[in-house]
Order: C-alpha cells, then sequence, then structure tokens
C-alpha cells in the first residue's frame, strides 16, 4: 500500500481503501464511514500542503515540545476531572512514566522519591497494590504499580516491592486450572494471568507451583477466529489476545497456542485507510490498540522466528510499520500536547501512553540479527524502543532483572 511517503504523486492512492458496504448499510458501516471522512480532512490537508510547500514542507513530526508539559503537570497535579480514575492513581504513574520514558524525559530525583513513596503507599498489607492508598489490591494496578517502579529504577524504587507478600497475593489470586482472579472476589481472564506472570518475571518469583497449568488455560482462550478472548468462549479482542500471547511469551511457551491463526487474525485488524488497528471486527479504529496489536506481532515474529525463520522479515515486522506512524502522527496528536484515540476525541494519559507504545513498535525493529530503525517523517521523531512483553523501556528491564535476579524467590511456606 503507498501512502503519504508517496504522496506527491497526483493520484491520490490510498482513496482506493476506504470502506465499501456493498450497497448494505448498517449502524456500524456508517460509522466507520464517518471515521473514515473525519480522518480524510488529516490526510487531505498533509498531502494539500506537501504539494504547496514541497522542500519548505515540515515532514510528519511528534510534537514533544507539547506532550512534556501535558506529561509532566500530570505527575503533579490532576485537574477535578481525573476523580473519577481515584481507583486507577498507579495506571496513571505508570502511563505518565512510560509516556516519559520513551520520549527520553528523566524525571528528577524528587520526583522518584515522591512517587516510590505513593506507589508505597497503594501497597496492601497483605501484598499486591491498590488503584490507590488504602485500597483493595489489584492485579491490574499491582501490574501498573510494578512498571512504575521498574521504570524508576532506583533501589529506594525496588525497595518498595515486598517480594514475599507480593507472591502470597498472586497465590491468593490464582485458581487451581491456573487462571487467575483480577482480586479477592474478583472476575476471571486472561488480563489477569498476564499480569501476574509480567509482575512475577520481572520480580524474580517464579516458581512452577505458581504458575502451574496457566499456559493451558490461556491457551483455551483463544478463539476460531485466532484471536484470544477474556475468558474461554468470549469474542476476540486486541487487548485480550496481547495479554495473552504476552503471558505465554513470559511462561516459555509461546508454541502452545496457534501462532499461524493468531497473526493472520492480529494483521487483518489494521485499518486499511486508517492505517491504525481496530481492536475486534468490525469495530473503529482506535489509537491504543497501536500497541495492544501491533505490540503482539514483534512476539508472534519471535515465537514463528523459533522455527521459521527463512519465512520471516529481517528488517520488518509482518504489518505495516509506516501506515501507522502516519495515523498516529497525522490523526492521533491533540493540540495542546497528549495523544487521542481518533480525531474528536479527548486526550487522557491511557491514549497518550499506548500511542507512543505503539509509535515506538512501529519504529523500531529488533527480530533479527541486527536492529532496523525506520522512522517516518521528522528524524526527531525517534522515540525508546520499548520492551514488546512488559512495555517498559529494554534498559529498564534488563536493569531490574539484574537487581531482582540477586535475591531469593519466595515460596509460599
Amino acid at each position: 500500500m503507498e501512502r503519504f511517503r508517496c504522496c506527491h504523486s497526483h493520484d491520490f492512492a490510498i482513496e482506493k481503501e476506504r470502506f465499501k458496504d456493498d450497497g448494505i448499510e448498517t449502524h456500524s458501516s456508517e460509522e466507520q464511514k464517518n471515521v473514515e471522512e473525519s480522518i480524510s480532512h488529516y490526510f487531505k490537508y498533509f498531502q494539500a500542503r506537501s504539494h504547496a510547500e514541497k522542500e519548505s514542507f515540515d515532514l510528519p513530526t511528534l510534537k514533544k515540545d507539547q506532550h512534556l508539559p501535558f506529561l509532566r503537570k500530570g505527575l503533579q497535579h490532576l485537574s477535578n476531572s481525573y476523580e473519577c480514575l481515584d481507583a486507577s492513581r498507579s495506571w496513571l504513574c505508570y502511563w505518565i512514566l512510560h509516556s516519559l520514558e520513551l520520549l527520553d524525559e528523566n524525571v528528577s530525583n524528587d520526583e522518584i522519591t515522591m512517587i516510590s513513596q505513593f506507589l508505597g503507599r497503594c501497597q496492601c498489607p497483605k501484598g499486591g497494590f491498590g488503584g490507590g492508598p488504602g485500597q483493595y489490591a489489584h492485579l491490574a494496578t499491582t501490574y501498573a504499580a510494578v512498571n512504575a517502579l521498574c521504570i524508576l529504577g532506583t533501589e529506594e524504587a525496588f525497595k518498595v516491592i515486598d517480594r514475599e507478600k507480593l507472591y502470597s497475593f498472586l497465590m491468593r489470586m490464582r485458581n487451581e486450572d491456573g487462571s487467575f482472579r483480577m482480586h479477592e472476589g474478583g472476575e476471571v481472564d486472561v488480563r489477569g494471568a498476564y499480569c501476574a506472570a509480567s509482575v512475577a518475571r520481572l520480580t524474580n518469583i517464579v516458581t512452577p507451583e505458581l504458575f502451574d497449568g496457566t499456559p493451558e488455560w490461556i491457551t483455551s482462550c483463544q478463539t476460531y477466529e485466532g484471536g484470544f478472548g477474556g475468558y474461554p468462549g468470549l469474542e476476540a479482542h486486541g487487548g485480550y489476545s496481547f495479554c495473552g500471547l504476552a503471558a505465554l511469551v513470559i511462561l516459555g511457551h509461546g508454541k502452545l497456542c496457534n501462532v499461524e491463526k493468531l497473526l493472520r487474525w492480529t494483521v487483518n485488524r489494521q485499518m486499511r485507510y486508517e492505517g491504525g488497528f481496530q481492536g475486534r471486527t468490525n469495530k473503529l479504529v482506535d489509537g491504543c490498540y497501536s500497541f495492544w496489536q501491533g505490540g503482539a506481532l514483534p512476539l508472534i515474529h519471535m515465537v514463528l522466528a523459533q522455527e521459521h525463520n527463512e519465512y520471516l522479515s529481517s528488517e520488518r515486522w509482518m504489518f505495516d510499520q509506516d501506515a501507522l506512524q502516519e495515523y498516529l502522527l497525522l490523526c492521533c496528536q491533540y493540540a495542546g500536547g497528549g495523544m487521542i484515540d481518533k480525531p474528536g476525541k479527548a486526550r487522557d494519559y491511557y491514549h497518550t501512553c499506548y500511542c507512543l507504545s505503539g509509535l515506538a513498535v512501529a519504529q523500531h525493529f529488533a527480530g533479527g540479527k541486527i536492529a532496523h530503525l525506520n522512522v517516518l517523517g521528522d528524524p526527531q521523531n525517534e522515540l525508546k524502543p520499548t520492551h514488546p512483553v512488559f512495555n517498559i523501556g529494554i534498559e529498564a528491564v534488563t536493569h531490574a532483572s539484574l537487581y531482582f535476579e540477586k535475591l531469593p524467590v519466595p515460596t509460599s511456606s
């Protein structure tokens, strides 16, 4: 698919990729057409400027100078509109810190201490982290807190994590079939398996008893389409698919699922006109799936490379990396800083984190003997690479692993 890197030609080739309803209009087909129309304004504006300005044309640019103040403000103070996210304050720490990490922006020592102490107050007496101080431990906010502390990467931050109590919490969330509850008395879905596997691997508390039967249970969530549902029998979904595959990779069982079917389903979630990803079949494009779908493709590449090296590219992932970057750079940057789902949506820290994460995946290829960089537009658009399994920086994963591997693995005595 030839897109905007060749848009100086007179024919706007991408127009032929618009959705066709074959004369059968539905609510979802009308919504799809409306989204494409809103996105076309951005594409056509960019094309018109490229024709008019030519050599002086400002290439697609990541507006770091706008994004950084938005992110840094969130570390210090949030407006009253964020009151509804009181149970997600651990997540907010992670979303903001990871976004800053990708933008290669450091946080000060005072900020590291402030955030470490706050997350320490989110840790529960019996292990695990809640969304805020005094809240119940939850696997999702535990994942967010551990990731945030690993991004901070100091001994002060690492020592916040009570590994023995964390292990005890994970064992309490575990079910006999290998699945995990999200919290005490809570729902069971594949997110739990991923969050448990991720924090256990990062903090070196993986044991055979903790994940006995987990890979088999995760595999039972793969659907006829090829993606993973949240629970056996549910619809394939990008977020759950990433969680399922990433957990299998962490546990060393990536081949246990049908990777070829998962590949087919995932690549077909990239929208032909928009260039971004949808989360499910027949749904709209959403910037956050730049990571949940795009980030799964390096993992698929990793699993397939174990047996089929000759069929895999040594320079690119198995999706249109340029198209994804175009969507994110042209359509998902909020004018005042931050990233969005799609044109017309509000900015937030969640979409900023996962849009930037997907952009980093699209820029950095590390699936061969030599890493390849594919930065669309301004060379200064380059982000730091993210680890496709944990979605924190490569350096942060390495540093955390070196620290925690020196410590003994807890046991459930």
